[in-house]
């Protein structure tokens, strides 16, 4: 897990690089799964579409994780602990701590408690769930002749 904190600008800069690689995936992978689906008809080609649509869902909803972070200019992360904590423990918060996998943002308050707030709590679930269910679809569609073929 990769945890900065609000002064570092190293979060920034893989938010730019993430969110468009990510929204990026997303697309080309529907595209993909949408191509398979309109090709041909048979349960082998219906299962790697499957594979790419469900790829498209984990990395849409890690995207769209990442796009909570890269609206957070210092207001919006002072109105995202307040609307976690309340106006009056929100006032403790010294700091925030941002985590990139699974997408997190934390209010860190002066007892050194941390809060998550601002990305929404199905979205890690979410994205797991769909690179599960991708990663074993993946595994089905593989070529029957695939092993083999790597014996050769």
């Amino acid at each position: 897990m990769l945890v900065t904190d609000s002064s570092d600008d190293l979060h920034l800069g893989l938010v730019f690089l993430l969110t468009p690689l990510g929204i990026g995936l997303t697309l080309w992978m529907t595209v993909r799964g949408l191509r398979l689906l309109l090709g041909r008809r048979d349960a082998h080609i219906r299962v790697r579409a499957a594979a790419a649509a469900a790829w498209a869902c984990a990395f849409g909803f890690y995207t769209w994780g990442l796009l909570h972070f890269a609206v957070l200019d210092e207001s919006r992360r002072t109105q995202a602990c307040e609307q976690r904590l309340g106006a009056e423990r929100a006032r403790s918060v010294e700091g925030y701590e941002y985590a990139f996998l699974p997408v997190e943002f934390r209010c860190v308050t002066t007892g050194g408690e941390t809060y998550d707030a601002a990305v929404p709590g199905y979205v890690n679930p979410a994205a797991m769930l769909s690179g599960v269910a991708a990663a074993a679809l993946t595994c089905t569609a593989r070529p029957k002749n695939w092993a083999v073929a790597t014996e050769k």
